[in-house]
């Protein structure tokens, strides 16, 4: 009797020890800053069924919300303070705890590349030590930013323009003579409607989403910057995390990046859309082009060299191409 309980009271701890070994599956609370619906959600919902599906006993993410119950410039801080464990979101959104976020949406780089030049490991650690944030991984690359209008503007000069803005972008709208707004994309359809604003900054992709084509007429060519949507985690979470459901977060992330290379023939197609939908494409003077990317990377980065005098320049040379 008593080699019997010795040898069940040995297989319970052998038990009990294999299962803190392996760890409890953990579930994340998760929100995303795009609506539901909308191109920038589809990669984080994809993202989101694959990881329930795939990570039974090691993981599960529940999404609690998005723009309707949070304000996309408030998941930065839910984030940080540990009210939700994972954001899809963009380093726009939080760059008032990390001005260096906005290096992401300058980058001339593939991300493939700014992981292998220390890029990542850098800008990962500045959302560590300044906003208790991880940033997991970046599921947009290649996509630009346009102006778009509702009049029409005269070559690169946007004088007299109200347009909505984000801070990335900001100084740059300001360099070509317009004056910036900051509007919540729920509101940009109305704010046109109403004139406050006579255009907005956007992707490529995304107008339909919101239904802004009905109140757009103008798209400008070239575009500028590289969209950026991205996975961030509250690093005391991420700390929590077992090797097993760290390895398992690290090959979905993986995945995620890995859908970036459709985003150009998306982009593509939503142009065409645009064009039957009836927004004219305003394509600069040639001789003006170049002048005007520059003067969209130079304000660009002056701004985040003017915030982070510690980084800005450093940033700079793994993200960018030297302009």
């Amino acid at each position: 009797m008593q080699k019997s309980t010795g040898k069940l009271a040995a297989g319970v701890l052998l038990a009990l020890a294999m299962t803190g070994a392996q760890g409890a599956e953990i579930t994340l609370k998760a929100v995303t800053a795009f609506g539901k619906d909308t191109f920038f959600s589809q990669r984080f919902n994809a993202f989101v069924a694959k990881v329930n599906a795939e990570g039974k006993g090691i993981m599960k993410i529940q999404v609690v919300g998005g723009p309707e119950s949070m304000p996309p410039f408030e998941v930065g801080n839910a984030v940080r303070a540990g009210v939700v464990d994972l954001s899809n979101s963009t380093g726009v959104f939080h760059a008032n705890l990390v001005p260096e976020a906005l290096a992401m949406t300058l980058a001339e780089k593939p991300m493939a590349e700014i992981r292998a030049n220390g890029g990542y490991a850098l800008l990962d650690r500045i959302h560590r030590e300044k906003a208790n944030m991880v940033w997991l991984g970046r599921v947009s690359d290649g996509l630009e930013y346009h102006i778009y209008t509702n009049k029409k503007p005269n070559g690169s000069d946007f004088s007299g323009f109200k347009l909505r803005s984000v801070p990335v972008y900001r100084a740059f709208f300001q360099a070509v003579g317009a004056a910036p707004l900051q509007v919540p994309p729920g509101e940009v359809y109305t704010a046109l409607e109403r004139g406050v604003v006579d255009g907005y900054g956007w992707p490529s992709i995304g107008v339909f989403d919101l239904g802004w084509q009905e109140k757009t007429k103008y798209r400008v060519e070239p575009g500028f910057y590289n969209v950026e949507v991205s996975f961030f985690m509250n690093q005391n979470t991420w700390k929590k995390l077992d090797a097993t459901q760290r390895a398992f977060l690290d090959k979905q992330i993986a995945w995620a990046e890995a859908q970036t290379e459709q985003d150009l023939k998306t982009a593509s197609n939503e142009k065409a859309r645009q064009g039957t939908a009836g927004i004219e494409t305003v394509t600069l003077p040639a001789e003006q082009v170049n002048l005007f990317r520059a003067q969209a990377y130079e304000a660009g980065w002056k701004g985040v060299e003017q915030a982070s005098p510690q980084y800005g320049a450093q940033l700079k040379a793994l993200f960018s191409n030297g302009r």
